[in-house]
């Protein structure tokens, strides 16, 4: 049996930064994106152009420093987006045009306030102006789940003839079940003439917990391109989850008649390096990624994996980089060996200021645990430390009490620029005293949305990732702290999440 190519088109970086507070700058996004071109992604969604010059400039970067991969640009059917996005493509071996327009009779007729022709028209002109600048251009159809088919059928007729590459069917809003998406697709191809000149692409949203089900029904009906992000991110209850498609084709070859040229070794370290920069942690009991994704409680199965490990083990953990989690530093290690190991993990450090303070911060914390694990070097980098120069609040010192019967109390000393300030508040844990006493020298009125705590490492000398998200004016960021102390990552990240608020850095979602 021939075995079909499985193009995975990753929107992490621009789909899955819609997600509140996951919003990343230029160089967190190089970071992603060559993880992602590691793991042998075919298609990087590097961003929105228009939507902002941060966004422009990050896709910009991305497009300079990925070789093996296409990077692809979204824009709206606008001569001035799609110009836009051509400009930010430049440096790029491989670019693609991503235009969308919706097409269901409520998005026309309440968003757009535009009919089915004009529709039409603006998606001809779109897909004909693109293709003037770049050979490979995706048109999509916004809401297609829930739009005509017969005028799906036009308008996808029309913009082939128009030169497009790819169609993408994107259930937006998580509305479609497996069944009935996989009829839709069929029929696509079945009744749009020259529909074997293109290639059918997908993008399902979870809304109902069925984007993963609904692309691999895609998939079963000729669907060769599956849109999807890293961990399932994304707006609202998230995109389709790359590791879960990957793995389920991956597993099920005696099944699916494709297959994708993911390196799947890499899934893991992607997983982590993503959460650990937009301060989303990953659910234990999430598939494929999940810290007990291959852990087994009950002595039944334990002793059926001892007997053979297929008995209830339909992967291997190491397949998809579990096991590559391996031991790299500790104290005596220098200079070069941290630097090498940044780069393995692909994390760049462009100057010596910015390596030197996180080989400070490195050697801070081989003091206070003995195995410094890669996630360690991970949340190291993805703290504070990574931009310095941006930080106007930084905690110098703090000193935290909590005992039985009395109310916990923090001291803490933080420098505003170049002006440092010693504060003191009570609250009803070190935490909230860390909290209040922060508050009362910052004054931000920043509404505290989340504050979640994860163990990087396993034992009791792990260091604690604390994840802060903030709002205000609209604006929503996430913070991140990491230390062996909780209280203490938990006043880094509160600060981190200030830091963001108070930055010139644009981290704008790409759609606001």
């Amino acid at each position: 049996m021939t075995v079909e190519k499985l193009i995975v088109f990753d929107t992490t970086l621009r789909d899955g930064e819609q997600s509140p507070g996951a919003s990343m700058t230029r160089e967190e996004k190089i970071r992603i994106a060559r993880q992602l071109e590691k793991m042998r992604v075919d298609v990087i969604e590097a961003g929105f152009p228009a939507a902002s010059n941060g966004d422009f400039e990050s896709v910009r970067a991305v497009a300079e420093v990925i070789k093996d991969s296409r990077i692809a640009a979204l824009c709206r059917t606008s001569d001035k987006d799609i110009e836009r996005a051509l400009e930010a493509l430049k440096p790029a071996k491989a670019g693609r045009i991503h235009t969308f327009i919706a097409t269901s009779a409520l998005h026309m007729e309440k968003k757009l306030r535009m009919s089915p022709e004009e529709v039409m028209v603006a998606a001809r002109n779109a897909v004909r102006f693109a293709r003037n600048g770049i050979d490979d251009v995706e048109f999509s159809c916004e809401d297609a789940g829930r739009s005509d088919l017969d005028f799906l059928c036009r308008i996808v007729e029309a913009v082939i003839k128009e030169g497009a590459t790819v169609i993408n069917i994107p259930d937006t809003v998580g509305y479609n079940l497996p069944e009935q998406f996989a009829e839709r697709i069929y029929k696509l191809r079945e009744r749009v003439p020259n529909s074997d000149k293109v290639t059918w692409s997908v993008h399902c949203h979870n809304d109902l917990g069925l984007a993963v089900a609904n692309t691999l029904a895609a998939v079963m009906a000729g669907a060769r391109q599956v849109e999807c992000t890293i961990n399932g991110l994304g707006e609202r209850a998230g995109n389709a989850a790359l590791e879960e498609i990957v793995m389920a084709v991956r597993t099920r070859q005696d099944f699916f008649k494709c297959d994708t040229r993911i390196d799947t070794t890499q899934i893991v370290p992607a997983s982590k390096m993503v959460s650990g920069v937009t301060g989303f942690p990953v659910q234990p009991n999430k598939a494929i990624v999940g810290a007990n994704a291959f852990a087994h409680e009950s002595g039944i199965h334990q002793d059926g994996v001892l007997k053979h490990r297929e008995t209830y083990e339909i992967m291997r953990a190491e397949d998809v980089g579990w096991n590559a989690n391996k031991l790299v530093l500790g104290k005596h290690s220098g200079r070069t060996a941290f630097r090498a190991r940044l780069k393995e993990l692909g994390i760049g450090v462009d100057s010596e200021q910015v390596l030197n303070t996180a080989f400070a911060r490195f050697k801070d914390l081989a003091d206070k645990k003995h195995d410094i694990f890669d996630e360690d070097l991970h949340a190291l980098m993805s703290d504070e430390v990574i931009t310095p120069d941006d930080e106007y609040y930084k905690l110098v010192s703090s000193a935290f009490r909590s005992e039985t019967g009395e109310k916990p109390h923090a001291r803490i000393v933080l420098s505003a620029g170049n002006t440092e300030h010693s504060t003191e508040s009570n609250g009803s844990g070190p935490v909230d005293a860390a909290f209040k006493a922060i508050e009362s020298v910052t004054k931000s009125g920043a509404d505290l949305l989340l504050y979640s705590v994860n163990a990087i490492t396993t034992g009791t000398d792990a260091q604690g990732e604390v994840t802060v998200r903030l709002s205000k004016a609209g604006r929503i960021v996430n913070g991140q702290g990491a230390d062996t102390d909780i209280i203490v990552a938990s006043a880094r990240a509160y600060i981190n999440a200030l830091n963001k608020l108070q930055s010139s850095i644009e981290r704008v979602n790409p759609q606001v």
